[in-house]
């Protein structure tokens, strides 16, 4: 192992720690709403985030923003998530150039369905791994990571 590796730094060992649990955990996370609902977390993601917009619709750029991706990232998403009929394109009657993403009814049942028994799994995973008390000093810690406002994750 080089010089550099091994002498690094407290923050760097702990971010390397963050993306390896994330990774880890994202994997997990990712079979199970797959083979049990045939979504990824990035649809999950999407469709939790529409469920929670005014009338269930977003500007897909506003949504790429919101979930980290691309545009072109969001259009391949999205169009996989209209193919099942979960989301649905909606055009702007004043500006011809904005397109919404629109949650479907069928969207947002197939959303309540997955959110139980997804976060069943997070609470599982992470409880089988850290206490109440240890998560939450996490909680604590990673809220200092990013924003402070907690979002709320139930389905609109």
């Amino acid at each position: 192992m080089s010089q550099v590796l091994s002498e690094q730094s407290l923050g760097t060992g702990a971010f390397v720690a963050l993306l390896r649990g994330h990774a880890g955990i994202t994997r997990d996370l990712t079979a199970q709403l797959t083979a049990e609902h045939g979504l990824t977390l990035s649809d999950f993601e999407v469709l939790l985030r529409l469920s929670r917009a005014p009338d269930r619709r977003m500007r897909r750029v506003d949504l790429a923003d919101q979930v980290l991706l691309s545009a072109s990232g969001v259009t391949r998403l999205l169009d996989g998530l209209e193919r099942q009929g979960l989301v649905a394109r909606a055009s702007c009657d004043s500006d011809r150039r904005v397109v919404y993403a629109v949650l479907t009814d069928e969207g947002l049942d197939r959303l309540r369905t997955a959110a139980a028994s997804h976060f069943a799994q997070v609470d599982a995973l992470f409880g089988a791994r850290f206490d109440d008390e240890e998560l939450a000093v996490l909680t604590g810690l990673l809220d200092r990571l990013g924003s402070s406002d907690t979002e709320d994750c139930t389905p609109g």
